[in-house]
């Protein structure tokens, strides 16, 4: 088995943010259909995700619009939270370097690309990502998170 992950215990955080995100999208998805009058999506993230994308303009227009976007903001750190914890620094992004064959580290965190000179990404062995691949960087990481090769 590669990596370095454990995957013989249950880890709850996964499965309250999995819990908090259903219920959070269901429940506006529940307004949606009383206020609009139309057919309830099924009952999964990405069907409810897709419904409100759907009806995001209407829901921008109501009073609760700002309680709409801090709940998926919150969600969002929740689930950022869950998947890459860090005591230190929650948000630290920390992955193997998605060079072939490197060993490096890949270490971000938001703080430092604010600093002077702060506008790349690095991996311990000296590969260096500036800003304006930072969206292809992302996409080689997904793509190594799920074991998929180029």
């Amino acid at each position: 088995m590669s990596g370095s992950r454990n995957r013989d215990h249950l880890n709850i955080s996964v499965l309250d943010a999995r819990h908090n995100i259903l219920a959070t999208l269901e429940s506006w998805s529940e307004m949606v259909v009383e206020r609009l009058g139309v057919t309830a999506p099924a009952r999964s993230v990405p069907q409810l995700a897709r419904f409100l994308t759907r009806h995001l303009e209407w829901l921008a227009g109501q009073s609760p619009a700002a309680d709409f976007a801090d709940e998926v903001g919150s969600l969002v750190a929740e689930l950022r939270g869950t998947i890459d914890p860090d005591p230190g620094s929650p948000q630290t992004l920390i992955r193997q370097c998605v060079v072939d064959d490197c060993g490096g580290t890949i270490s971000a965190s938001p703080g430092d690309c604010g600093k002077p000179g702060g506008r790349s990404i690095e991996c311990s062995a000296g590969h260096s990502w500036e800003m304006h691949e930072w969206l292809t960087l992302r996409r080689l990481m997904e793509r190594q998170r799920k074991g998929v090769t180029v």
